[in-house]
């Protein structure tokens, strides 16, 4: 620097040149002082030391302290210092005097994830381009080959072993990385489906396929990434939802690949999608940043630009209140929400996705409506919610909040269509409403306060007024303890179950894997899974005690057309979320067969049954669910909402034994996660599974499901 920056040095406003680089020296250099232990009201420094005292960052300042950039100000506007540091009693306030030997460096404290982390990645580039990080053309820096991290190309996704001792509380904790090959994984799920696989035009089958299969890997990636961040030095591959997305694109597991006008096969109206990549697996909405997707339709002399779907997510000046009409604006210039004052001024330009709109306008085309909505479990996420197909009636130029010109478009959605948004506004006004005047409404809390969130009970389509009576109970009962053959000690980890703690033993008996991820998404279903329990050492919000900690979303009980009581959800579900238990009494199979056929089993829950493993994916252990006894459950009297969940041939929900650490005594119990991405107001079932006819202990039951997999009976 030219000249030191002291008292005097400080500029005046308006007199800062803002091109000249602050010689700051690092934090290590700056030893601050603290109270003397001494005196409570009377505090020293040391001969010749500056005091360390606590100022605003706008002033007064103290001899010997310059204000720093932006906080400069006139030093006339400065009061004496005796006059700002006074306590109430008029004592000066603390003077410190004990200096920190080891200092903490900024660089010791971990960046926290971006906020947008569910694929809309507007905030995630502006922080970017604050940071000096280097950017994609396409906006997506995995599909340009950057990691995120060190811009380094993304190559090989084999995660190699890596192993290192760390302390956290004065405990010991190997973190160890085992050796995964995602590479590998992603060509098992393109073989297994090679033949049924369509990518140009697809069908429900195939999206529900990509969806899940998608999703499935994510989880394992992020599974992944969470171990990596507490191994230093562990290279990082980016975003899991791009990072997935890009691997899924390369290798050619998508369907719908070709742009089309109207409805996508096999993607139906009210589907909800939590990662903007999703939507261009299933050819939904291509751009995974753009709000406008379109491509060129020849017409008898030129080649025009047609829109073909677009998002409204709450990023620009948007009317969404009605449900069937959408004032859209377009894109490009300063009409985004996060608009900042110091950019330049800038009108639209009728160009790209803005003219694709007007020409929609006079070609009348359909355009499909992707809605952003507010994630519940997720403050800063959103879910996209396919409302069907509308029709743009006007456009016209108005001036935005900056006061650029912006181009805005009216659709309309064309009637006949399955309801999509109209669903969620009802719901968010039956949360809102005090005294509720939902149709239908039974009852507001059918549990009575059991569970830590209300389940409504419903019905309107007939005039049943409710199942028959049982005792509401939010966990399972065993009448008597079961005893195990290994003993069953339970973990040390007093802070909580870490990813890669090689000594904690639940991690072992996972598989070396803790089986949820951060946000306590099963990661995939498993022949027996393990959880921390009573004789564990870890508090009650340990990342591995997922399944003890209540409802996490709000459900109902409601009379279905004709499978009698059903179950469904009012809030959207991610694939892997945890949605309840199964509560009852246990039995023995001796204590079922004495019962012949004679006992009413519209409630039971049999552990021994076999179904098709669901949240497994190509290449993974493809056991099915397989409790280490016969496990067998009745909810007749006694139970919870998993009590009113039909069977499906094509479940959405798949049942998970977790065996959770009592010493020697059996503490198994039955768990329900989503498969796949659940809309609200869905039904949800699991399969109820098949036993041997030779050793079935009740009728046969003709199956209601409707699924086009049915096999029109199960036992």
């Amino acid at each position: 620097m030219e000249q030191s920056l002291g008292q005097e040095s400080v500029p005046g406003f308006g007199s800062l040149d803002k091109s000249k680089v602050l010689d700051v020296r690092p934090l290590r250099r700056l030893v601050p002082l603290f109270p003397s232990a001494s005196n409570n009201t009377s505090f020293s420094t040391p001969q010749g030391a500056a005091p360390f005292v606590c100022v605003s960052p706008a002033g007064p300042f103290p001899p010997g302290v310059a204000p720093f950039f932006p906080f400069f100000i006139s030093p006339e506007s400065q009061r004496p210092l005796e006059q700002n540091l006074q306590t109430p009693s008029g004592n000066a306030s603390f003077v410190f005097n004990k200096p920190i030997s080891n200092a903490v460096p900024i660089n010791s404290f971990r960046t926290p994830p971006s906020a947008d982390a569910n694929g809309d990645t507007r905030t995630a580039r502006r922080l970017a381009r604050s940071r000096g990080q280097p950017q994609s053309q396409s906006g997506n820096a995995e599909e340009d080959g950057f990691d995120g991290e060190n811009t380094r190309k993304v190559g090989s996704s084999r995660s190699k072993f890596r192993s290192q001792k760390r302390t956290r509380g004065g405990q010991d904790i190997n973190v160890a990385l085992p050796d995964v090959d995602i590479d590998a994984i992603i060509d098992n799920v393109l073989t297994t489906y090679t033949n049924t696989f369509q990518q140009t035009d697809g069908d429900r089958e195939s999206v529900v396929y990509a969806l899940t299969s998608y999703d499935l890997v994510r989880r394992r990636i992020t599974q992944i990434e969470e171990m990596k961040e507490r191994i230093p030095g562990a290279p990082r591959t980016g975003r899991p939802d791009l990072r997935t997305g890009t691997l899924f694109m390369n290798k050619g597991i998508r369907t719908n690949a070709k742009k089309r006008i109207g409805a996508v096969p096999g993607v139906e109206v009210g589907d909800i999608f939590f990662f903007r990549m999703e939507l261009c697996l299933v050819g939904l909405h291509a751009p995974t940043m753009g709000g406008i997707d379109y491509m060129g339709v020849k017409n008898s002399t030129e080649e025009e630009p047609l829109a073909l779907s677009i998002v409204s997510s709450g990023g620009y000046e948007d009317s969404v209140e009605d449900s069937n009409v959408l004032i859209y604006s377009g894109q490009g210039g300063n009409a985004s929400n996060d608009f900042r004052r110091d950019k330049e001024m800038k009108d639209q330009k009728l160009e790209r996705g803005n003219l694709a709109l007007e020409k929609s306008l006079h070609r009348g085309n359909d355009v499909r409506v992707i809605r952003g909505l507010r994630d519940v479990s997720n403050p800063t996420g959103k879910v996209y919610v396919y409302d069907g197909l509308y029709k743009i009636h006007e456009s016209w130029v108005d001036k935005g909040k900056s006061g650029c010109n912006v181009f805005k478009y009216k659709l309309v959605r064309l009637p006949g269509q399955p309801e999509a948004f109209n669903i969620w506004k009802s719901i968010e006004q039956w949360k809102e409403e005090t005294t509720t005047t939902r149709v239908g409404l039974i009852l507001p809390d059918l549990t009575s306060g059991a569970e830590n969130l209300p389940v409504s009970l419903v019905n309107d389509v007939d005039c049943e007024k409710g199942p028959a009576h049982f005792t509401y109970i939010s966990s399972l009962q065993y009448s008597k303890p079961v005893n195990l053959t290994e003993s069953s000690d339970g973990c040390l980890c007093i802070g909580g179950c870490l990813p890669g703690n090689s000594n904690c033993s639940c991690i072992k008996k996972n598989g070396d894997f803790l089986p949820y991820t951060a946000n306590g998404l099963l990661v995939n279903q498993k022949s027996l899974l393990h959880e921390c329990g009573p004789s564990c050492q870890c508090p009650p919000n340990c990342r591995n005690r997922v399944s003890q900690s209540g409802l996490k979303v709000r459900l109902e009980v409601f009379r279905t057309k004709d499978k009698g009581w059903g179950l469904r959800s009012l809030d959207p579900i991610r694939a892997g979320s945890l949605l309840c238990e199964y509560a009852g009494q246990v039995l023995n199979i001796s204590g079922v067969e004495e019962m012949g056929g004679d006992y009413e089993d519209d409630y039971i829950f049999d552990a021994t049954r076999t179904c098709q493993p669901l949240g497994v994916l190509p290449g993974d252990s493809a056991e099915t669910s397989k409790a280490p006894f016969p496990l067998i459950i009745s909810a007749n009297t006694d139970g919870n909402v998993a009590r009113f969940m039909n069977h499906s041939c094509s479940p959405n929900v798949l049942w998970q034994p977790v065996l959770r650490e009592n010493k020697n005594e059996s503490d198994l119990h039955i768990a329900f996660y989503a498969v796949g991405h659940i809309p609200p107001m869905t039904e949800l079932t699991y399969d109820y599974g098949m036993v041997p006819q030779e050793k079935a202990y009740h009728r046969k039951k003709v199956c209601l499901c409707g699924s086009i997999k049915c096999r029109s009976f199960f036992y």
